[in-house]
C-alpha cells in the first residue's frame, strides 16, 4: 500500500543490452554493483542526463512475514519510518527531504516494503544521512505508536471496510489460502492492529530491517564510487540482524473450487475470481504475462469485448496477477451491470475461457501481447524511478537483475501453445476460489423518540 493509502571495495561491472524489439532500437545499459560489509547489496545506473537521482531501497519484509496476531505489521512500519529517529525527530524526514527539493513514497505488499526517494543530486549526502538515521534509529515513542495506530486502522476502514472491491478481495484470499500467510491482509486485521504489543514492534523492526535484508538500487546523476563512499560512511556501520524466518509453509494443492459469498450495501454486485498460479521466479512468468495481456489489455482484450461490449454483462472486467516470491493469484474483477445476475456473468466468462482453452489464440492476438508488454517494459526504463524500479524487482524476485536484459527477448519467445498450455493448466473449476458481492439494502434506521 501507498504511504497514506499512502567487501572489499570490489565494483563488479556488468554492460549488458536490451535485445531490440520490433520497432525498437537497441538500447544500452550498465549496472555496477557493490556489497556493503553487512551485507546490503547496491546496485547503481549511471544515467548523467539529468542533474536528479532516484534512490529505491527494497526491504524482503512483508505480509507473509507475519503470524496470527501480528497481521499488518509490515505496512505499520511503511508509515513508522517516516515519523522520527534519533537525529531526525517527528517529522523532520519529510520536511528536511522537502526543503532540499526532494520528495519520497512507500509502499508495501505481501512480499516486500520499498521505499522511494527522489531529489537533486545536490542532496545526496543529506539522503543518506536520513535513511541512515530512521534504519539504526528509528523511534519507538509509545505516544506516535499509538498516534500511527489509529491511522492505520482508518486506512484499512477506508480501503477495506467501506470499499466494496477491498472487502470483497480480502475474502477471496482468505478463502483460496489455507495454510499460506497469503491469506491475511497487508493492512492486517483490525483485532491484531488492536493488540500489537511493543515487543511485537521491535522484534519485526529488528528482523525486517536488517541492512543484508535490504537492497538499494540507486539510478541518476551519480558515480559507482561517490555512492560506494556514501554507503559505507552512513550505513556500512549500521549492524545486521538474522533475517526473516523462511516461510517454509506450502499453501496444499486445492482439489475443489470454493465459494464466498459476502453480503453488504451497495449500488451494484461485485464478482471476483481467483486461480492459483505459480510465484514470479517460475518457468511461466511470461506466457502468464501475456495471456493477462490478452484477457484484459484495452478495449479489444478477450474478456472486453465479450462481457463489456458485445454481452453488455459488465460495467468493467480486470485482473492479472503480481509480482510474489510464493505461488499467488491470477484474478478477474468484475462489476455486473445493473440487472445483471452475478451468476450469468460468471458463466460468460467461464465460457470464455473455455474458448481459449481449447481454440488457443490466433497469431494477430499473440503479436499484439508481446508488443504491448514489450512497449510498456521499455517505457518503464525510461526514467530514473523507473529504471530504480525495474532494476530492484528482478534483482528481488528473479533474483538476479541480469534477467532483466532479456526480458524482451523472453516475452518474443513465448508461444501461442504455451499461451494456451498455461490456460489450460491453471484455470479449471477445482483450482478456482469464486468471491460474490450480493446487495443488501441498508439496515433501517431506529426511529427517533418523540
Amino acid at each position: 500500500m501507498k504511504r497514506f493509502l499512502k567487501i572489499v571495495f570490489l565494483a563488479v561491472v556488468v554492460v549488458l543490452y536490451f535485445g531490440a524489439a520490433a520497432g525498437v532500437g537497441a538500447q544500452g545499459v550498465e549496472v555496477k554493483t557493490h556489497t556493503l560489509k553487512n551485507g546490503m547489496k547496491i546496485l547503481v545506473q549511471e544515467d548523467h542526463s539529468i542533474p536528479n537521482v532516484a534512490v529505491y531501497i527494497f526491504y524482503r519484509i512483508g505480509s507473509r512475514n507475519e503470524r496470527p496476531g501480528t497481521t499488518g505489521l509490515s505496512h505499520f512500519f511503511e508509515h513508522m519510518m517516516f515519523n522520527g529517529a534519533k537525529k531526525y525527530a517527528f517529522g523532520e524526514f519529510d520536511r528536511v527531504m522537502e526543503a532540499n527539493g526532494g520528495s519520497n513514497n512507500a509502499y508495501t505488499s505481501q512480499n516486500v516494503t520499498v521505499y522511494q526517494d527522489w531529489f537533486p543530486r545536490s542532496a545526496l549526502d543529506l539522503i543518506f544521512d536520513l535513511e541512515a538515521d530512521r534504519i539504526r534509529d528509528l523511534s519507538f515513542d509509545p505516544k506516535v505508536i499509538e498516534s500511527e495506530r489509529g491511522v492505520v486502522r482508518n486506512e484499512r476502514k477506508v480501503s477495506v471496510e467501506n470499499n466494496n472491491f477491498g472487502i470483497l478481495n480480502e475474502q477471496l484470499w482468505a478463502t483460496a489460502y489455507t495454510a499460506h500467510p497469503y491469506q491475511w491482509p497487508v493492512v492486517g486485521w483490525d483485532v491484531d492492529i488492536v493488540n500489537w504489543k511493543m515487543e511485537d514492534l521491535q522484534n519485526h523492526f529488528r528482523m525486517g530491517y536488517s541492512p543484508s535484508n535490504a537492497t538499494m538500487v540507486v539510478s541518476g546523476d551519480v558515480k559507482l564510487e561517490e555512492i560506494v563512499a556514501l554507503a559505507e560512511k552512513y550505513i556500512e556501520p549500521i549492524p545486521s540482524h538474522d533475517p526473516p524466518p523462511k516461510v517454509t509453509t506450502q499453501e496444499p494443492e486445492q482439489q475443489g473450487e470454493r465459494r464466498v459469498v459476502f453480503r453488504k450495501f451497495a449500488q451494484l454486485p461485485v464478482l471476483m475470481i481467483g486461480f492459483h498460479v505459480p510465484q514470479t521466479n517460475s518457468p511461466e512468468f511470461y506466457p502468464l504475462q501475456v495471456l493477462e495481456t490478452i484477457l484484459f489489455s484495452g478495449q479489444s482484450s478477450r474478456l472486453y469485448q465479450r462481457l463489456v461490449d458485445k454481452d453488455q454483462l459488465a460495467l468493467f472486467v480486470g485482473g492479472g496477477w503480481d509480482w510474489s516470491f510464493d505461488p499467488t493469484l491470477f484474478g478477474f474483477n468484475i462489476r455486473p451491470r445493473a440487472g445483471v445476475e452475478p451468476a450469468k456473468v460468471e458463466q460468460a466468462l467461464y465460457e470464455e475461457l473455455e474458448r481459449l482453452q481449447k481454440g488457443g489464440i490466433t497469431d494477430e492476438e499473440l503479436e499484439k501481447a508481446k508488443n504491448i508488454r514489450t512497449a510498456e517494459f521499455y517505457r518503464s526504463m525510461k526514467t530514473i524511478s523507473g529504471k530504480s524500479n525495474v532494476i530492484g524487482t528482478y534483482e528481488v524476485f528473479l533474483g538476479d537483475y541480469h534477467k532483466l536484459f532479456t526480458a524482451a527477448d523472453s516475452y518474443n519467445k513465448v508461444s501461442k501453445e504455451d499461451v494456451q498450455r498455461v490456460a489450460q493448466r491453471f484455470f479449471t473449476e477445482k483450482n478456482r476460489t469464486v468471491a460474490t458481492l450480493i446487495p443488501e439494502a441498508p439496515a433501517p434506521k431506529a426511529l427517533e423518540k418523540q
